[in-house]
């Protein structure tokens, strides 16, 4: 079994930052590729961004690409998402999710384990 905490949300105002981090417990990281979604009060959750194991891949969704920064740190068995130039749009719980495969997925479906969110709220 795999526990994900996520850190890191919080209030900001339009244009300012963020870093949200996911930290594992039980199991490691290790050859999991690990997403981060999001949900909207009264969206479906939606996929944000994904990493590979390695960290060598990654995929972003449309909204978020050049403002969203995945990474990961396998030494602190964390993955991190930089949020800049924050949007009232992107005001969600996030989650952070892992595969039992070292495979990027879009789908929630396609993820194992997850953590229990962390309110991001964007001022405008």
């Amino acid at each position: 079994q795999v526990q994900l905490v996520e850190s890191g949300g919080g209030l900001v105002q339009a244009g300012g930052s963020l870093r949200l981090s996911c930290t594992a417990s039980g199991q490691t990281f290790n050859r999991r590729a690990v997403g981060w979604f999001r949900q909207a009060p009264g969206k479906e959750r939606e996929f944000v961004a994904a990493i590979s194991w390695g960290g060598g891949a990654t995929q972003y969704a449309a909204p978020v690409t050049g403002r969203f920064t995945i990474s990961r740190d396998s030494a602190k068995n964390t993955v991190y998402l930089q949020m800049n130039n924050l949007r009232p749009e992107d005001t969600a719980v996030y989650y952070c999710a892992a595969r039992t495969l070292n495979i990027l997925a879009t789908t929630d479906s396609a993820y194992n384990y997850w953590g229990q969110g962390t309110q991001v709220t964007v001022s405008s």
